[in-house]
């Protein structure tokens, strides 16, 4: 939805030099640019969103990579940003010398960058999203560790501004280099990859990934014997594991304090293959078409019962985690209660729930096609008849709604459990309220735009209606 929120573009170049041979780069630090960047982390640093890991080679003890990311924000004014943009613009052409790879892609740019982050004595491979929209500024700066030539220094920042403030990213990455991994690496069927998200209703900054042959030896794991670090950046965490055989993974988080989250996930890990996730609070969305050809629906998950149920907890019991936020979360109660349904009542549920999660991704896929079309042609013909379409699903979707706390009441749902459902309701249909008049920031308001309005008014109504419902729930 966040896509909707486009702002027209000025065309500009992509500028990119490359030298031909890294190992001629001199052993120096960018000290200008490092300056620069920790000069902008301390005057207008965010709090929120940063990130900072450490990962050590488990044999030897010693760093193989270390994550510093920070988000900022400033005014686009130079005088009330003391320069610093000015100043990276002066300083990374000044430090250019010292680099191996060097790049700076301008607003306007279709190029979207990312950086390898190689570790484990490289069997193991991340990425991290460094430029993701065209709107964006970046520099970026590859050089050689001084103290350590296998390892390598990135220095980057990215940001954009709506032509009074600034907001953007500070990169400092040091990993193992590349070039000097890569060639081994060759076969992307030797590598599991895990393509994560975080859900709105989460803040994490940090998962750490577990490997392990079996569902005993993963049992048995300890909390540091995690084999990788997935930073999130913009909303996206990922990793890559070199695998000779299928095994079985474990994501979890890390918390604000240090600390590890006392829930987990576990997955099998196959080489070759791509699990895709989204993380919420208590839950998750799973990646159902890689769970039915290799993992838990497959018949050759190396998982066991417990594993295979949803997300573990410290216990060692199962949180079973519905694909469907509407009946989804981990309460005792509403777990509870669907643990005392007769079996032909929990297939009921799980099979309403599926529906009502494949009508919600239909929906939200047509939101995905009006911001594409935002972004191209701006046909208004075509927008018009994809605001159409999610009007209609969006009214069918009501009439599954209505069926699925019908079911609830009648199977004695607690009443402790139906304000929770009643507010993920409310939570969709905001968000599309939300989109909608993102929309129209950019769009306006004329004939052409007249099925969005219709839109509104339905999901207005209905915003209502389930605030009244949600009311008298809490009452009963």
């Amino acid at each position: 939805m966040k896509r909707l929120f486009i702002m027209l573009l000025i065309a500009c170049s992509a500028i990119t030099t490359i030298s031909a041979d890294p190992l001629a780069a001199p052993q120096k630090k960018p000290e200008s640019v490092i300056l620069t960047l920790n000069a902008i982390i301390q005057k207008f640093g965010q709090n929120e969103g940063q990130v900072y890991s450490v990962n050590r080679n488990p044999n030897t003890n010693i760093i193989e990579s270390s994550t510093k990311i920070v988000p900022f924000h400033c005014s686009l004014n130079p005088i009330r940003n003391d320069n610093v943009l000015n100043a990276v613009a002066i300083n990374f052409p000044k430090n250019e010398p010292l680099a191996y790879q060097f790049l700076h892609i301008q607003p306007g740019s279709n190029e979207n960058f990312s950086l390898k982050v190689i570790t484990n004595n490289g069997t193991s491979q991340g990425t991290q999203r460094i430029r993701t929209n065209k709107n964006q500024n970046m520099w970026l700066m590859c050089c050689k560790n001084p103290e350590n030539p296998q390892l390598r220094d990135a220095y980057a920042i990215v940001w954009e501004d709506d032509g009074v403030d600034v907001d953007g990213t500070v990169y400092m990455i040091t990993s193992l280099r590349p070039d000097m991994y890569e060639k081994t690496m060759i076969s992307d069927n030797s590598f599991f990859r895990i393509d994560g998200r975080v859900g709105d209703d989460l803040k994490d900054s940090l998962y750490v990934f577990y490997v392990a042959d079996n569902a005993e030896e993963l049992n048995a794991i300890a909390d540091d014997a995690f084999v990788s670090t997935m930073p999130v950046v913009n909303k996206r965490f990922t990793v890559d594991i070199a695998l000779d055989k299928p095994k079985v993974g474990r994501i979890r988080t890390v918390m604000p304090d240090g600390s590890l989250c006392k829930l987990w996930t576990n997955i099998d890990i196959v080489p070759g293959e791509t699990y895709r996730i989204t993380t919420h609070n208590g839950w998750y969305e799973e990646d159902r078409d890689y769970e039915n050809r290799v993992g838990r629906y497959s018949g050759k998950s190396l998982l066991n019962d417990v594993q295979r149920r949803g997300v573990d907890d410290q216990s060692g019991e199962a949180v079973v985690a519905d694909a469907v936020p509407v009946v989804g979360g981990n309460t005792d109660a509403r777990q509870d209660w669907r643990n005392s349904l007769a079996p032909q009542y929990q297939k009921q549920l799980q099979l309403k729930s599926e529906v009502i999660r494949m009508e919600i991704e239909k929906i939200m896929a047509n939101y995905q096609l009006i911001a594409d079309e935002m972004e191209d042609l701006r046909d208004p013909y075509k927008i018009s008849t994809i605001f159409e379409k999610n009007l209609k699903l969006n009214k069918e979707l009501d009439k599954k709604f209505q069926d699925i706390i019908k079911f609830a009441k009648e199977c004695h749902c607690p009443a402790s459990q139906m304000p929770e459902l009643y507010k993920e309701i409310l939570k969709f249909y905001t968000e599309q309220n939300k989109g909608v008049n993102e929309f129209y920031k950019e769009f306006g308001y004329s004939r052409e735009t007249k099925p969005a309005r219709k839109l509104q008014e339905f999901l207005t109504k209905q915003t209502e209606k389930y605030l009244k419902d949600l009311e008298k729930s809490l009452t009963e």
